[in-house]
C-alpha cells in the first residue's frame, strides 16, 4: 500500500509542477502551483491505494490458523461484497481520508516549497549573491538549489518539511478529530445501539452528517479546544515523519539527477569520440 501510494504521490506532484506536459501548465500561476498540485497527487494516490486499504484493514480484523487462510477468508469476503455491493464499495470510506488528506497535502507542499524557497534565498544572501528584481523569485531559488551539495538539501528539506508538516499537521486537526470520530462511531460493535447513536436533530446521528456539519457539531458542543483534541501528539508524530520522508526523497532525487547527468556527459564524449 505504501510503495504504490508514495510513487504516485511524490511522482505526480513533480510531474504536475515540471511536465511541459501537466494540465497545470498556463492554468495555475506559481503562487498556488504547490497546492493545486499537492492537492491533485493526493486525490490521485487515495484513490488508488483505497481498495488496497480496504484489504489491509479487513485482512487484519480476519482471524484464521494460518496466513494463507487469512489471506483466502479475505479475498473471499472481498468479493461476496464486491458481488453484492458492486465495485464501489471497494472504495467506501474513501471521502473521509480525502477529508483530511487533501487540505494537508495542500498546506504541507505550499509550505514546503516557500520554506524550501526561502532558506536557499537566505544562503544566497549570506554568500553575497545579488540577483536582478527581473529574475523570478521560484526561478532563482530553483538554479540555487540545483548548485547546492547534498548536505544542503538534506538540511534544508529536513528543516522545510519538519516545519510545513507541523503547521498543516495542526491546520488540519479538526479535519482529523472528525475522520477519527466517524470511523470509531462506525465500526464500533454497538454502533446500531442508542448509547452508540448520539441522535441529533431529525433522528441523525451527528456522525452521520457530512464532515463540514460534524465539524460545525463539534465547534458548537466542545468548542476549539473539541475540534484541536491530540493537536499536539498530530504534530510530534508528523512532523519528523514528514522531515525523513521529503528528505529521503530530495535526496534520492538530487542523486538520480546527478547520475542521470553523468551519463549524458559520457554519452556526449562517445559521440564527439565517433565523429572525429
Amino acid at each position: 500500500m505504501a510503495v504504490p501510494g508514495n510513487v504516485i504521490y511524490f511522482a505526480g506532484y513533480d510531474w504536475l509542477r515540471t511536465s511541459r506536459l501537466s494540465p497545470m501548465n498556463g492554468r495555475v500561476s506559481d503562487t498556488y502551483a504547490p497546492l493545486v498540485a499537492g492537492s491533485t497527487a493526493r486525490v490521485l494516490a487515495a484513490l488508488v491505494v483505497s481498495p488496497i486499504e480496504m484489504f489491509r484493514t479487513r485482512m487484519q480484523a480476519t482471524s484464521s490458523a494460518s496466513a494463507t487462510g487469512v489471506f483466502r477468508d479475505t479475498l473471499n469476503g472481498l468479493s461476496e461484497m464486491v458481488s453484492a455491493e458492486g465495485y464501489r464499495s471497494l472504495w467506501r470510506g474513501l471521502s473521509l481520508t480525502l477529508w483530511r488528506d487533501v487540505p494537508f497535502s495542500a498546506f504541507y507542499w505550499w509550505g514546503y516549497e516557500y520554506g524550501k524557497d526561502g532558506l536557499a534565498e537566505m544562503r544566497d544572501r549570506r554568500r553575497g549573491r545579488h540577483e536582478t528584481q527581473s529574475t523570478p523569485g521560484a526561478r532563482r531559488a530553483s538554479r540555487s538549489r540545483s548548485e547546492e551539495k547534498h548536505s544542503q538539501v538534506l538540511i534544508d528539506s529536513f528543516i522545510a518539511g519538519a516545519s510545513s508538516g507541523a503547521i498543516a499537521a495542526f491546520v488540519t486537526t479538526p479535519f482529523d478529530v472528525g475522520k477519527t470520530r466517524q470511523q470509531v462511531l462506525r465500526h464500533s460493535p454497538d454502533a446500531g445501539s442508542s448509547h452508540a447513536r448520539g441522535v441529533a436533530t431529525n433522528g441523525v446521528r451527528s456522525e452521520d452528517k457530512s464532515m463540514p456539519r460534524f465539524i460545525w457539531h463539534i465547534f458548537k458542543t466542545e468548542g476549539t479546544a473539541g475540534l484541536f483534541k491530540g493537536w499536539a501528539a498530530r504534530c510530534l508524530k508528523v512532523a519528523p515523519a514528514c522531515a525523513i520522508m521529503i528528505s529521503s526523497y530530495e535526496i534520492g532525487k538530487k542523486m538520480a539527477g546527478g547520475m542521470n547527468e553523468r551519463k549524458d556527459m559520457r554519452d556526449q564524449n562517445y559521440n564527439q569520440f565517433d565523429d572525429l
